[in-house]
């Protein structure tokens, strides 16, 4: 019990503390501070086609899904598990985030969520959008949601935990497919 309540606390802390860091700097506020997962200038809504149509509602159900994923961070990874308590998997967790932080049904594995959803180009990234890999030989095998500032939270196997990661550097990065968006 004393693991869970420290858990839950770091959960806590990471949600609020990253709430507080996107907000900040506008990411969560505007919903228009998206970046790509190459470097580079945030696109106002200006320059964005996208955010010209991007209901109020939309934004926040895109918060909510940011900080609910956020609050997973640190989950453990179960493979086919759908449920925090007993672990998650990378379509699992997605398709929990979705459902309790946006009220939309997502189901099956990442490639069966790949199908779904308006196709987003990378420039054009946005928190609460869905990034997918090629993680094993095959398109859409791997799914994460984006959160801002280059970065996806998502449910890997390696080191067993939900975590966040850049979509910029390392070995996922090389492995990124598409984007697309499920919130309108």
């Amino acid at each position: 019990m004393r693991r869970k309540a420290s858990v839950l606390s770091v959960h806590s802390s990471l949600a609020v503390g990253s709430a507080l860091a996107l907000a900040g700097c506008g990411m969560l506020a505007s919903y228009t501070q998206g970046s790509a997962p190459t470097s580079g200038p945030a696109m106002s809504a200006a320059e964005s086609p996208r955010m010209a149509f991007v209901s109020r509602a939309a934004v926040g159900k895109a918060q909510d899904v940011v900080l609910y994923a956020l609050g997973l961070v640190e989950t453990g990874y179960r493979f086919g598990g759908k449920n925090p308590d007993a672990g998650l998997d990378c379509s699992g967790m997605v398709s929990h985030v979705f459902d309790k932080a946006a009220g939309i049904k997502l189901q099956g594995s990442a490639a069966d969520i790949a199908r779904r959803g308006k196709p987003v180009a990378a420039s054009s990234l946005q928190p609460g959008d869905l990034v997918f890999f090629n993680t094993q030989n095959r398109p859409h095998s791997h799914v994460g949601i984006y959160i801002g500032d280059g970065r996806f939270v998502h449910a890997p196997k390696s080191q067993g935990k939900v975590r966040a990661d850049s979509l910029a550097s390392g070995w996922f990065a090389a492995r990124f497919e598409e984007a697309r968006t499920y919130i309108e």
